[in-house]
């Protein structure tokens, strides 16, 4: 068994971060170097590379890797056969999906996806939004953008079609969005031969559980409580649990203690309160994982 390895990758570039980090509170730590492509992990049954999001499909696809992470986007723009094994929902910035929108000058006279025949249109996303415009009937020219999108429009092409999490970007370079073409997120995805093969399926579920559970803990805290018998129902109001709240009897007769999981910016108005109604002894502790 211990020669056994599971051959993942993951993305180099803007989703590298947030993904490190996702793997560290999963309880996998991983060690990038900037000079490498390389990583190491902590877990031996784990060979690691980097590489880009938009060609991480097509590396599993063909067995480069046994599994990887990328976003749904670049699963499309490929259009190459993976098993996704799950969603996991984060991104450069925050835990949102993105949106890939069709943007133009402020002042442009573009009001639809109609108005783009004869039109000239720079993206990343070429082969989707070709695909895109096919659907609307539209014939326009696509050129492939290697980056600085946002400052092409209006003196290189007439719109574009670009990411984005917050549209920040876009309006600081006097863009507006004109139609959303597609909602990405990260995905957990396989390649279809090593999903068959029983050893790496079961490495890839309990990967794909360790790092769901990470960020559903995301936000979230535990609090433990000690509370009176009597004042049980009212503790028990206040508190928006993800389910019932976990409740054992003390040593001493006529007090419960009581275990709940709650979303961490509510804590600071609801601690007042639970001592107001009767708690005791409360304990806030953070969250690394919440396995369903």
């Amino acid at each position: 068994m211990g020669d056994k390895k599971l051959k993942l990758g993951l993305p180099k570039g803007s989703l590298q971060e947030s993904t490190l980090e996702l793997f560290k509170r999963a309880g996998i730590r991983v060690y990038a170097s900037d000079r490498s492509y390389f990583p190491t992990s902590d877990d031996d049954e784990l060979d690691i590379m980097l590489v880009r999001s938009q060609e991480m499909a097509r590396y599993v696809a063909d067995g480069v890797f046994d599994a990887g992470l990328t976003g749904l986007d670049w699963i499309m723009e490929s259009g190459v056969k993976v098993h996704e094994i799950c969603e996991l929902l984060y991104a450069k910035t925050g835990f949102r999906p993105v949106r890939w929108v069709l943007a133009v000058p402020n002042d442009s006279p573009i009001q639809s996806v109609k108005d783009l025949n004869g039109k000239r249109i720079a993206t990343e996303l070429v082969g989707f939004v070709k695909k895109y415009l096919d659907k609307h009937h539209v014939k326009a020219e696509v050129e492939f953008s290697w980056g600085a999108t946002e400052a092409k429009a209006p003196h290189l092409v007439d719109a574009i079609v670009e990411l984005t999490e917050t549209g920040s970007s876009l309006r600081a370079n006097k863009l507006r969005i004109v139609e959303e073409l597609m909602i990405s997120s990260t995905r957990f995805i396989s390649n279809v031969k090593s999903w068959e093969d029983p050893w790496k399926r079961e490495k890839m579920e309990n990967m794909a559980m360790l790092l769901q559970g990470a960020l559903a803990a995301e936000g979230m805290v535990g609090l433990k409580m000690n509370v009176p018998d009597k004042s049980l129902e009212a503790v028990m109001k206040l508190l928006p649990a993800m389910k019932k709240p976990t409740i054992s009897n003390l040593s001493e007769k006529g007090w419960s203690a009581l275990e709940v999981i709650i979303e961490e910016k509510t804590v600071k108005r609801m601690l007042p309160q639970l001592k107001r109604a009767g708690a005791q002894g409360i304990i806030e502790y953070p969250l690394n994982k919440v396995i369903p």
